[in-house]
């Protein structure tokens, strides 16, 4: 850890700065003093043409400080500030440069985001999902697959005690009350990421009659108490133009929403489906869609993020402890949410021993597993990747319903990876004109 007594006085010079910045946000220059203060912080965490680039749209009149001009009307300011002590200052400040020595350290990758599943136990059935049909009784002691809110005083509980991390949490928006308000209120360290399918049929379809109903009241009850929120959409053949359309996506901004994750639909699990994967065609209209819509200029005020196609923002990919790793309800520690694999067990060793293991060692010595970073993945665009690290490390399947081997599941997508690798090269090679292509990339 930081020395103490430095780390105090620069939260502290960060939190008078900040309130300073919250007041003349709005006003003019207020966004470029805020990224002037972020320059001066987040330093070497960012290029410097990163923070130029800031400035020069962030200009009045531009679309994204119309979007903070929202965030500051709408969210209480004290929660504003608590997030960006949390989310910006303790965990993209000083959690990075730690986790970055320890890399040095260890030689090995060690995560600056931990994506957690407290329970198995979930209160809805949603078509498709793994806790709708595991046993109800895993828990994470002390406390995505699960419903987290079905362990809400735990979690406040973790959110207290640990004031230096942010916590987001992704939920199926139903179980959210004026207690648990009041209770986000006071931490101002949470904030909600709702799952929706598109409008009210669609995601009742997945979800059950009534819970899209459900969802929108919880987004009313979380504005009139003035907190931040999101939404995350699996994006799949079916629904990938629904849930992107302007329709939608007016109707998220007109609710209060001011985020959303996109994810890929990841075929995983021994009776999964391959025809919800988009296909190439449809994954290339997802990369243009969310660049369009989250431009500088144009597009909607609402921050969109594609976990599959915005490899090249965060350098390929970020599972296996490179900036995240994941653990489940029996407390596997896994590299990704989609990657089922495991040799460690927190309930059996040090969370840092766990990062030690073999197959995390193997994803810290190959990433980036592709020089396209459109091809991140070592699974959906890199197979054999992941197929040879399991094999190697002697990782065991830690899916706690129906074990699936690494052969079945990475031959499931080598024919996408085939033919989505065209596509990526020529999106890669378009706005990367120093790359040269290799056409066998997915199968190295």
């Amino acid at each position: 850890m930081p020395n103490k007594i430095v780390h105090a006085a620069e939260r502290k010079a960060f939190e008078i700065a900040l309130d300073q910045v919250i007041k003349t946000a709005n006003k003019e220059d207020g966004y470029l003093k805020i990224i002037d203060v972020a320059s001066k912080f987040l330093g070497d965490t960012w290029r410097p043409e990163a923070f130029e680039n800031l400035r020069k749209n962030f200009q009045p009149g531009m679309k994204w400080p119309n979007f903070f001009d929202r965030v500051l009307r709408d969210v209480d300011p004290e929660v504003v500030k608590g997030l960006f002590l949390s989310f910006g200052f303790e965990t993209g400040y000083i959690g990075y440069h730690e986790t970055q020595k320890n890399v040095k350290k260890y030689g090995i990758n060690i995560p600056w985001v931990i994506l957690f599943d407290p329970t198995s136990a979930c209160n809805l059935h949603c078509t498709g999902c793994w806790a709708s049909e595991y046993s109800r009784t895993l828990n994470l002691s002390y406390l995505t697959g699960g419903e987290p809110l079905i362990r809400k005083k735990d979690i406040v509980a973790l959110a207290k005690k640990h004031k230096d991390c942010g916590f987001m949490i992704f939920t199926n928006g139903t179980l959210v009350d004026q207690q648990f308000c009041d209770d986000m209120k006071e931490c101002k360290n949470i904030v909600l990421s709702m799952s929706v399918e598109g409008l009210d049929d669609a995601t009742d379809a997945r979800r059950g009659k009534g819970v899209f109903a459900k969802i929108m009241s919880t987004m009313d009850l979380l504005r009139k108490n003035k907190l931040p929120y999101g939404t995350s959409i699996c994006y799949t053949s079916a629904n990938y133009k629904a849930v992107t359309s302007d329709e939608f996506l007016d109707f998220l901004i007109d609710k209060g929403v001011l985020f959303s994750w996109y994810f890929h639909f990841m075929p995983v699990g021994n009776d999964a489906t391959m025809n919800l994967v988009p296909t190439p065609e449809q994954r290339e209209y997802m990369y243009h869609r969310i660049r369009e819509v989250r431009g500088y200029q144009g597009g909607k005020e609402i921050f969109l993020m594609d976990f599959q196609n915005d490899g090249e923002w965060v350098s390929g990919c970020i599972a296996g402890g490179k900036a995240y790793c994941h653990i489940n309800p029996r407390g596997d520690v896994e590299p990704c949410v989609f990657i089922h694999y495991s040799s460690a067990n927190i309930h059996d060793k040090s969370l840092l021993e766990c990062l030690q293991q073999p197959l995390f060692k193997a994803y810290h010595q190959q990433q980036p597993f592709n020089e396209n970073l459109l091809q991140p993945c070592p699974f959906l665009e890199n197979p054999n990747k992941l197929r040879a690290m399991v094999e190697q490390t002697g990782a065991k399947s830690t899916d706690m319903l129906d074990p699936e081997s690494v052969e079945h599941l990475t031959d499931k997508v080598e024919d996408y990876a085939k033919n989505w690798a065209p596509v990526a090269e020529k999106l890669w090679s378009s706005n990367h004109p120093d790359y040269k292509a290799h056409s066998s990339s997915h199968a190295e």
